[in-house]
């Protein structure tokens, strides 16, 4: 007695996956949305601050504001803190706002047509001084 083979059609089981993946997304929402936050933070490993108020509180950061805009409009084309200045006074403040805190934030803003030769000179004197912490926008 021969064995027969078995001739297969090519159309075996498929299984479609699209239902499986729906259902496991919907988990996924359901456990997401369920989830209470508190669950989350308590597993945080984070140092909270200390409730310790005794201590010498930090010194406030001073924002130093230096507008430069192009000097065809008159002055030499510093404003410090809204301030017209010149050259060697916009020095002296960068080096008066440096003795009290070198960490104190630097906004240099620039006009659409101001020189960029300014902008440098004022970056220039910040570098001088230790300011370091420093912002450049484009007004």
């Amino acid at each position: 007695m021969a064995k027969k083979k078995r001739t297969s059609s090519g159309d075996g089981a498929a299984l479609d996956m699209t239902p499986m993946i729906d259902v496991v997304f919907q988990l996924i929402i359901f456990f997401v949305v369920t989830m209470r936050q508190e669950d989350i933070l308590s597993h945080l490993d984070a140092m909270a601050p200390s409730g310790d108020t005794s201590a010498n509180p930090q010194e406030k950061l001073e924002l130093v504001t230096i507008d430069i805009y192009n000097p065809k409009q008159g002055g030499e084309g510093f404003l410090f803190n809204k301030t017209p200045v010149k050259y060697a006074q916009l020095d002296n403040e960068i080096r008066r706002a440096a003795r009290n805190n070198k960490g104190s934030t630097v906004l240099l803003r620039c006009t659409k047509d101001s020189p960029h030769s300014l902008l440098v000179k004022a970056l220039d004197l910040c570098n001088k001084h230790g300011m370091t912490n420093l912002a450049i926008f484009t007004i």
